[in-house]
């Protein structure tokens, strides 16, 4: 029978909408098919569908996810009953109860509808779904004695008419209540209750949102500097002088548009970063000339000003009724709403309330929320030298509103924050430090002289070499001042991980740092090593690689079952290469008999069961591997990247193992959801020591010299 969860209310108002989102990434992490339904929804577009569609690549139309309109069910209540109109919604929820896993329902929203007893109404619907239950109230302007007695009755309410209440949240607390609420709530309550405190952030309307109401003309601006929060707004009418003072970070400018010197001004400030502003909207449908507007799109590039034809009066009655709203158009939003969900959820315990069982198959969403939640679970301190780049600063805007980990942002702060305004990010929670003027400087020069005073460094020489912000950064994680480090997005390969072969060195027992990929298919995930680092492994170090990457995929979940990649398979060809790998394989075992390991072996014996039954009939690996690894450089850059463009493959990584403390490298290509992955895989290892790849003995040469 398919599971389901309705997520209910008891009236308008309560910001449902994040818990709604935050229980569909938890079921999306263990659940390969999830489906949603909304009994009842208004003729206006559905907003959080579509964020949901968008945001979980949802293959369900549109149609099979609504039952009625309010409109229909009042219609069809009023003249046939509460049965009929009970029974149709069952029925239409059954179709997608069909042909899904797990069914999300997102009960009514008590807006402006005509139906009588609308809580009795999502209590009933909830018991002929089999579903559990649960409620959200709204404890905005409200004192945590009221939003308590509010929260039992609601529980209560349920409760009485047969739901199995599984939890009940209160929303839009007053942060200062919220520890006090929820001690009172854990008390009275019989069931688990969570208490999420207001953020004013998931109530700011972003630019967009704001020109989409007033139908206001955009003069200027891009996609991004529309998709920045208004977390205010300033009515310009002073002079210059006693206007720029009363600018806000994340303000609106709201000033009559023939006030060429408050517009330039505004944005003059906003380029200074002194505050960075969300934009500039013009009343009395008056526009500065092409002159004003071109000097405008030099000073702030993106910055959105747009323009409006009424007062300002009138423009300000409307604004302040504007209410931010979670939308595919605003996914920072929904990332802020994951953050604040997980925060203050325990997760863990609702996941197993609401009696999700973890899918047989492991899809690429699966995984990287995974690894999303994972990095949260014991916080790390992780350090981007490339801080400045504005894909690594998009991602550091979602990891620190997922609340991932601690971050520090290597660069020019002034450079760093400009740019971070442009985009409209906020970097308030992130540390940013400027090897050039950090007091480290000279710490780090005494030590990395001293480590490296056999090749003849000088402090003098050390200096300048610790300012580049990829010895920066390693001197930082082998300081302890972070738990890891990751770069790439514009260095090289090299000058990421040379840093670490100097400083950070290999772990006991690696012979060498190798990498792997995590190449999330359509129904597994499978670990492909060595695609990044090492030409031509000799059979000694294609044992450590294999031992390394089995050690990894197990701490990822991966259950580690090992093919020694060849162009043979078992006994059917010979040669130096053949026989390399035939060597690894039997170092292998006799280094980790408690690993699975079969090779020489061909990729199709290895992942597929029918090829496996004719080539390797009595193998436990063949057919099943889930670690995969190449003889060769050569072979398995290629091998991944064909993967990957053709299978439509995600290839998380490279990942680097074999070293003391995680350094991650990125391909310069690196998408911005690639750059969270890899943060969040660099904070999970960061979370315990390296399994050593090997019993600990002397450092071999291959050690040294990288070591050296």
């Amino acid at each position: 029978m398919t599971r389901s969860v309705y997520v209910t209310g008891v009236e308008r108002g309560d910001g449902r909408q994040v818990v709604e989102l935050g229980v569909m990434e938890l079921l999306t992490r263990h659940v390969d098919r999830v489906g949603v339904f909304r009994p009842l929804v208004h003729d206006d577009p559905d907003r959080l569908f579509d964020l949901l569609r968008a945001r979980y690549r949802l293959g369900q139309s549109p149609e099979s996810v609504f039952g009625m309109t309010y409109h229909e069910a009042a219609t069809l209540q009023a003249e046939r009953g509460a049965d009929e109109l009970v029974s149709q919604l069952v029925g239409r929820f059954h179709e997608v109860a069909d042909a899904y896993d797990y069914v999300l329902v997102l009960g009514s929203d008590y807006a402006a509808t005509s139906l009588p007893d609308e809580l009795g109404l999502n209590a009933r619907l909830a018991n002929e779904f089999g579903a559990s239950v649960i409620t959200v109230v709204g404890g905005q302007r409200q004192t945590a004695e009221s939003a308590g007695a509010e929260a039992h009755n609601a529980y209560r309410a349920y409760e009485a008419q047969g739901c199995d209440v599984v939890a009940v949240v209160v929303n839009r607390v007053v942060p200062g209540d919220r520890e006090a609420l929820a001690e009172r709530l854990a008390a009275k309550l019989p069931v688990p209750s969570y208490v999420l405190p207001e953020d004013p952030s998931l109530s700011a309307p972003t630019v967009s949102q704001i020109v989409r109401t007033l139908g206001a003309e955009v003069l200027l601006g891009d996609d991004t500097g529309l998709s920045r929060d208004v977390r205010d707004f300033v009515f310009g009418g002073a002079m210059l002088p006693s206007f720029l003072p009363a600018l806000t970070e994340g303000c609106l400018v709201v000033t009559p548009g023939d006030r060429a010197d408050l517009i330039v001004g505004a944005l003059a400030a906003h380029s200074a970063g002194a505050p960075p502003i969300a934009g500039v909207l013009l009343t009395l449908d008056e526009r500065p000339g092409p002159d004003i507007l071109a000097l405008a799109s030099r000073l702030a590039p993106g910055t959105p000003v747009v323009s409006v034809a009424g007062g300002s009066f009138p423009t300000a009655a409307e604004l302040f009724a504007i209410e931010g709203k979670l939308t595919a158009s605003a996914p920072r939003k929904a990332e802020t709403a994951l953050g604040l969900f997980e925060r203050h959820v325990d997760t863990a315990a609702l996941t197993e309330r609401i009696s999700v069982g973890r899918s047989g198959r492991v899809t690429p969403m699966m995984f990287e929320r995974e690894l999303i939640e994972r990095s949260r679970s014991r916080r790390r301190r992780v350090v981007l030298p490339e801080g400045a780049e504005e894909r690594v600063l998009r991602a550091a805007d979602v990891l620190l509103r997922r609340d991932v980990c601690d971050l520090t942002l290597l660069g020019e702060e002034g450079a760093i924050r400009k740019r971070a305004a442009e985009l409209g990010i906020q970097l308030a929670e992130a540390r940013i430090v400027d090897p050039q003027t950090s007091p480290l400087r000279e710490r780090f020069a005494e030590g990395y002289a001293k480590l490296r005073a056999h090749k003849g460094v000088s402090y003098e020489l050390a200096y300048d070499v610790v300012a580049d912000v990829s010895y920066f950064g390693t001197l930082m994680v082998q300081e302890g001042l972070a738990d890891g480090m990751v770069s790439g997005a514009v260095h090289s390969t090299a000058a990421t991980i040379r840093p670490a072969f100097e400083i950070i060195k290999t772990a006991p027992g690696a012979e060498i740092v190798s990498s792997v990929f995590f190449m999330c298919l359509a129904d597994r995930v499978l670990v492909y090593g060595d695609c990044a680092v090492n030409p031509d492994p000799d059979a000694e170090q294609l044992a450590d690689i294999a031992i390394q990457s089995a050690t990894t995929a197990a701490r990822f979940g991966v259950e580690p079952r090992i093919a020694m990649l060849s162009y043979s398979t078992g006994t059917s060809g010979s040669g130096a290469d053949v026989d390399k790998v035939r060597k690894a394989t039997a170092l292998v075992r006799e280094r980790r008999p408690d690993l699975l390991v079969e090779g020489p072996i061909q990729y199709d014996a290895a992942v597929d069961a029918a090829v496996a039954a004719t080539k390797l009939p009595d193998s436990e690996v063949a057919g099943n591997a889930t670690v995969l690894i190449f003889p060769d450089l050569n072979t398995g850059n290629n091998t991944y990247k064909a993967v990957q463009r053709s299978a439509g493959a995600v290839a998380v990584g490279p990942v680097l193992q074999g070293l003391r403390k995680p350094v991650n490298d990125l391909s310069r290509g690196a998408l911005v959801q690639d750059i969270v992955n890899t943060v969040s895989i660099t904070a999970i290892q960061a979370q315990s020591p390296a399994s050593p790849a090997s019993p600990t003995s002397p450092a071999s040469p291959t050690e040294k010299a990288q070591s050296a």
